[in-house]
C-alpha cells in the first residue's frame, strides 16, 4: 500500500488528504446535532414543596439529572424537602440539564438569644426576624412604658440574652400596656411577707420598685414589709390611689413590724 501511495503523484495525494478530511468534517458536523441533542429541549417541571427523593424521580424520568446543591432551615416546611430550584420551573433548558436543589435541614442551626426587654414591640420584632427567629404570643401587662418589651419567653418560661435557641423558635413577649386609666387604693402591704407583698402587687397590677433591705435581714423571701411608699393612707387619713402599672416601693426587716405606719415622703 505504501508502494502504491508512493508511486502517486504528490499533488494527488495532498488532494486525497484534503477530500478525506473534508468527508470527515461533513459527517462529524451532521453528527454534531446528535450529539449535542441540539434544539431538543424540555420544560422544568416544579418539585419545591416535594422530598428530595420524590424530586429526584421526578426530574429523571422527566429527562433531567438533579443534584443537592445547598441547604437552608425553613420551620414551615417539612425537614428534606425542596426549598428552590435552579434552574426554575418552567425554563426551557436541554436534555439531561442539571437541575439544582435546595433542600430543608432535618436538625435546625442554633442562634444565639438576643436581648429583647426594653425595646419597642417594632424593634423586638425586627431584632427577633434578623436571627430568624419568629414572634409568638403577646402578652400585654400594666406598666408606664407602653408597647415595650417586659419579658421574653421560649416555651412558657423566660429565656435569658446569650442562650442557644433553635432557629425558627417562637419568642413570646410580654408588652408593656401602659398605666390604667382608673385608680385603685394602695394595697395594704405592711406585715406582708416580701413574698407575699409581691403577689399582692402582681394581683393589684402594680409593679415592684425599689426595695431596700436591712442588714438583718438573711431570708429576703420571708423577711416582713415595715414601710411602703405610696402608703395605703396619706397623713390626712384617705387612701392613696394609684393606677395600674405603676410601682411600688418596699422596706424589708427580719422581723414583723407591730403595726403600720404612715409615711410622709419628702418634698
Amino acid at each position: 500500500m505504501f508502494e502504491a501511495i508512493t508511486k502517486r503523484p504528490f499533488w494527488f495525494n495532498v488532494l486525497a488528504v484534503i477530500v478525506f478530511f473534508f468527508v470527515l468534517a461533513i459527517i462529524f458536523f451532521s453528527l454534531l446535532g446528535a450529539i449535542t441533542k441540539h434544539g431538543q429541549t424540555l420544560t422544568v417541571p416544579d418539585v419545591r414543596g416535594k422530598s428530595v427523593n420524590e424530586a429526584m424521580m421526578i426530574l429523571e424520568k422527566a429527562g433531567f439529572e438533579a443534584d443537592v446543591r445547598d441547604s437552608i432551615y425553613i420551620d414551615t416546611i417539612p425537614a428534606l424537602a425542596v426549598w428552590e430550584q435552579t434552574p426554575e420551573k418552567g425554563s426551557e433548558v436541554k436534555v439531561n440539564r442539571t437541575i439544582y436543589l435546595t433542600v430543608n435541614k432535618v436538625i435546625p442551626p442554633m442562634v444565639l438569644m438576643p436581648d429583647l426587654e426594653g425595646l419597642t414591640f417594632r424593634s423586638a420584632e425586627m431584632t427577633l426576624h434578623s436571627r430568624r427567629l419568629n414572634v409568638g404570643d403577646t402578652i400585654y401587662k400594666p406598666d408606664f412604658a407602653t408597647n415595650t418589651v417586659l419579658q421574653q419567653l421560649l416555651n412558657g418560661k423566660p429565656i435569658k440574652p446569650g442562650k442557644n435557641v433553635p432557629e425558627g423558635s417562637s419568642i413570646s413577649l410580654v408588652l408593656s400596656s401602659g398605666t390604667g386609666s382608673i385608680e385603685n387604693p394602695v394595697p395594704n402591704l405592711v406585715g406582708l411577707t416580701y413574698a407575699e407583698a409581691r403577689e399582692a402587687l402582681s394581683a393589684s397590677n402594680l409593679n415592684l420598685g425599689t426595695v431596700l433591705i436591712d442588714p438583718g435581714v438573711s431570708d429576703t423571701l420571708n423577711a416582713y414589709i415595715s414601710r411602703q411608699i405610696p402608703a395605703r393612707k396619706n397623713e390626712m387619713g384617705d387612701l392613696n390611689l394609684v393606677r395600674a402599672g405603676e410601682s411600688v416601693d418596699l422596706w424589708l426587716v427580719p422581723v414583723k413590724p407591730v403595726k403600720d405606719s404612715v409615711i410622709v415622703t419628702p418634698e
